[in-house]
């Protein structure tokens, strides 16, 4: 995941994921300092998975007594993010929660902000750079592919085939986890063979295109996992436009309302869920204690789970919202 002048582009790209903040008094938070102001940077504006992590941050800055702010780029790229982060500088917020879009391109900026004197905080995605954020809050993406490869294990049920992994750009933190854990799992299962990963842009149409030259090229194609929320609905479309869904067996990443929908049909087999809400909800909490001058924790790591049609319903605290 991942500059024209940073004046110039702020006013262009301070998008918010699902509304602007709210003022919150300053009651039921121990801490004295007069700065009650959190930022949260998400990956890209308007996207489910980000949504209801804010929909975490906003619920925990309140019930602290912080105001609260959602700013997001239009796009997941770094030349679109960082006009945020330096727009940001200005009205020196006490912390800030930010899903870097590449993890090296953002250092620079991140790092400015921390030596304004904020506290950041890395939520979903972080930098190489481990000495810029007080704390990092995501999934364990790794285990999080080592599911999807025994999901497909265990939907070909001993069938042979080819199987893909769609990933989204080269150096973001967390779908290149999830693509490395499937890749080690893969490989513990004879009857599949593991043909490589393709790099989408995080773009649908282009993971549509992608499922579509690899049947081609592929015929024996028996499984896709697909390692974010637009390249699985993509990645949708195109065994749909290619008659072969349920033939080639998806399993996706993320629970977005359209891709539960898509499991739901049939379209996809099944999902590797997230629970971005806690992740926002302990970037609050980290980046408190960071305010406050106490122990933060430097790696956490939420839970994901493996949803099926079949078990969708016992599963539905796990379905990204797609506003607060």
């Amino acid at each position: 995941m991942k500059i024209r002048s940073a004046v110039a582009l702020s006013a262009v790209f301070l998008l918010a994921a699902c509304g602007g903040g709210g003022q919150i008094g300053d009651s039921g938070s121990g801490n004295s300092a007069t700065n009650k102001k959190l930022v949260l940077i998400p990956g890209i504006s308007a996207e489910p998975f980000y949504i209801s992590m804010q929909c975490g941050f906003q619920d925990a800055a309140k019930a602290a007594g912080y105001e609260f702010d959602t700013q997001a780029p239009a796009k997941f790229d770094a030349a679109q993010q960082t006009p945020i982060v330096t727009g940001i500088l200005a009205s020196k917020p006490a912390a800030v929660l930010i899903a870097p879009t590449d993890d090296k391109a953002m250092a620079g900026p991140m790092k400015q902000l921390k030596d304004a004197g904020i506290k950041v905080v890395e939520v979903d995605t972080k930098l190489q750079d481990t000495s810029i954020a007080s704390s990092s809050i995501s999934s364990n993406n790794e285990q999080g592919g080592k599911l999807a490869a025994e999901t497909i294990n265990k939907l070909t049920a001993g069938k042979t085939g080819s199987v893909l992994v769609l990933n989204t750009k080269a150096g973001t933190s967390t779908t290149d986890a999830r693509a490395k854990g499937f890749e080690d799992e893969i490989k513990k299962y004879s009857n599949l063979k593991y043909i490589g990963q393709q790099y989408t842009d995080n773009e649908p149409a282009t993971a549509a295109s992608k499922v579509t030259a690899t049947l081609a090229a592929n015929p024996d194609l028996i499984g896709v996992f697909a390692t974010n929320l637009n390249t699985g609905e993509g990645a949708a479309t195109g065994l749909r436009n290619a008659g072969k869904t349920g033939a080639v067996n998806l399993v996706g990443f993320d629970a977005s309302p359209k891709q539960v929908t898509d499991l739901q049909a049939g379209t996809v087999q099944a999902l590797i869920a997230q629970d971005p809400a806690t992740i926002g909800k302990q970037g609050v909490e980290q980046a408190l204690a960071a305010i406050d001058g106490k122990e933060n924790k430097r790696n956490i790591e939420t839970d994901l789970v493996a949803i099926t049609k079949d078990d969708a319903s016992a599963n539905s605290k796990y379905f990204y919202k797609e506003k607060c």
